[in-house]
């Protein structure tokens, strides 16, 4: 599964923190993230992730480019309880939308991203490989 990771940056650390915890969960799957949120996971985890551009600098609509074209299987983004400017919030509502139209689970706290992340584990979103244009079943047929 292609997991997408976006952190804002007063909940890096907690994303960091998160993907620690949840490292071999995470280390099952194909992971992304923006440029610095991936450098931090990276370094504290040793997990690989592809890092797009920065955030600000087009990152987040990377992500919702590959939202929309269904190559995202779950996104997880711990972000500000109250957007700092309109751009941001501008941003935050396309990704969201994306998701909402392509049936692609999302966490926006740690409690949600526990739930997400567990059921990852437990197979549960397994009906996303069917979805997904790049994921292994669809390579193979």
């Amino acid at each position: 599964m292609e997991i997408a990771l976006l952190a804002n940056d007063s909940k890096k650390e907690l994303m960091v923190q998160f993907c620690i915890a949840y490292c071999g969960v995470l280390a099952k799957h194909r992971l992304c993230a923006t440029k610095s949120t991936g450098s931090m996971i990276y370094e504290a985890t040793g997990l690989r992730v592809e890092q797009l551009l920065p955030g600000g600098q087009g990152g987040a609509q990377q992500l919702t480019s590959r939202i929309a074209f269904n190559e995202i299987d779950a996104l997880i983004y711990f972000r500000e309880s109250t957007p700092q400017d309109y751009e941001h919030t501008m941003s935050d509502d396309a990704l969201i939308r994306a998701c909402d139209s392509n049936n692609i689970p999302v966490a926006t706290n740690i409690g949600t991203a526990e739930v997400l992340v567990t059921a990852l584990d437990r197979g549960d979103l397994d009906w996303r490989e069917f979805v997904n244009p790049n994921s292994d079943y669809n390579r193979k047929h």
